[in-house]
This record gives C-alpha cells, structure tokens and sequence, in this order.
C-alpha cells in the first residue's frame, strides 16, 4: 500500500503537476488524521471496558459489605431490644 502512494507522490511531482499534488497531499494528511482518530477511539473504548469491569467489581465489593453491615445492625436491634426488655424487666422488680 505505501509503494502504490509512493509511486503517485513520484509521478505527480515529476509531471509537475503541484496542484494534483497538493490535493494528493492534503488527501493523505486526511487519512493519517482518521486513522489517528481511529486509533484513539478504539483506546478510549478500551479504556471503557476496563474501567466497567473495576466499576463491577466494586459495586460488588460494597454490596457484599453492605449486606455484611445489614446483619449486623439486624443483630445489633435484636440485642439492643432484648437488654431494653431486660431492663425493663428488673426496673419493675426494684420499684
């Protein structure tokens, strides 16, 4: 592909031909910028994949400690009403 623009950058500026050239030229510039612009996009999807997949894991690490979290102020209530009861309880033996 580089020898087949090679052969035309040659001709065109042997014939003197500096219009054709200059168009030839541009166009060239254009493909290498799309190319470039390619590029990039592909790395920012890239880039994307990626930062979903550390964004997955951890919104699975907080769910895991979020439940974790839930047990235990679940357990907390239990305790915290059973020494409430109890309090109760030995209030009304003292009075």
């Amino acid at each position: 592909m580089i020898k087949f623009f090679r052969k035309i950058r040659y001709s065109l500026m042997e014939t003197g031909k500096t219009g054709k050239y200059l168009k030839y030229a541009i166009g060239e510039i254009v493909l290498v910028v799309i190319g470039i612009l390619i590029a990039l996009s592909l790395n920012n999807w890239k880039e994307d994949l990626a930062d979903q997949g550390e964004e997955t894991r951890i919104l699975g690490g907080l769910k895991q400690e979020f439940e974790v979290n839930l047990a235990e102020v679940i357990r907390n209530i239990k305790l915290n009403t059973s020494t409430r009861v109890s309090t109760i309880a030995l209030i009304e033996l003292i009075h």
